[in-house]
């Protein structure tokens, strides 16, 4: 306790991320963008939205969010920082059919709702809905472990991944 109030932040923290949305899981192989697909944009997973919102996967705060709401960043209090991005090729829609509820540097809790989408607009679109989530600060994790790998989630209810930082 001491030494974690000396140096700040917790050495061998280990962070459980919730499923940010609901849906069915599938491999960062599957989606439809080669920067995600090919882990260039960090590690993760991806999943199809059954549900278009964007669950708080931990308590934090909002580190980034694209001006046409596509696209989060959410920093976890160790430092953690995961990117969830609605969609590929979104930001083409400027906006259309996202709504966000926080804006850069507010905090939320575990569940809360983030953003809201409209899925069959961004399909009408000529989008994929498919939503990576990854590890924005990679460099900074030392173990990303994959919880579930498959199947349906809830978002906010089930743990999918959990994160080891660096010390």
């Amino acid at each position: 306790m001491m030494l974690s109030k000396l140096f700040g932040k917790s050495k061998h923290k280990t962070i459980e991320i919730l499923a940010p949305l609901s849906g069915r899981l599938l491999p960062l192989s599957a989606v439809p963008d080669e920067a995600f697909a090919g882990k260039q944009r960090g590690d993760g997973i991806a999943i199809e939205p059954s549900l278009g919102k964007i669950i708080a996967p931990f308590d934090g705060k909002v580190s980034h969010l694209n001006d046409s709401n596509h696209s989060i960043i959410v920093e976890h209090s160790t430092g953690l920082k995961l990117q969830i991005h609605i969609g590929i090729n979104t930001e083409a829609l400027n906006g259309d059919g996202f709504r966000t509820h926080v804006i850069p540097g507010d905090t939320f809790n575990a569940g809360d709702t983030l953003i809201e989408f409209d899925r069959l607009k961004i399909e009408a679109a000529g989008c994929s809905s498919i939503t990576p989530v990854v590890v924005a600060n990679e460099n900074e994790v030392k173990l990303l472990e994959h919880i579930i790998l498959s199947g349906n989630v809830t978002g906010g209810d089930e743990v999918i991944l959990k994160a080891g930082m660096k010390g």
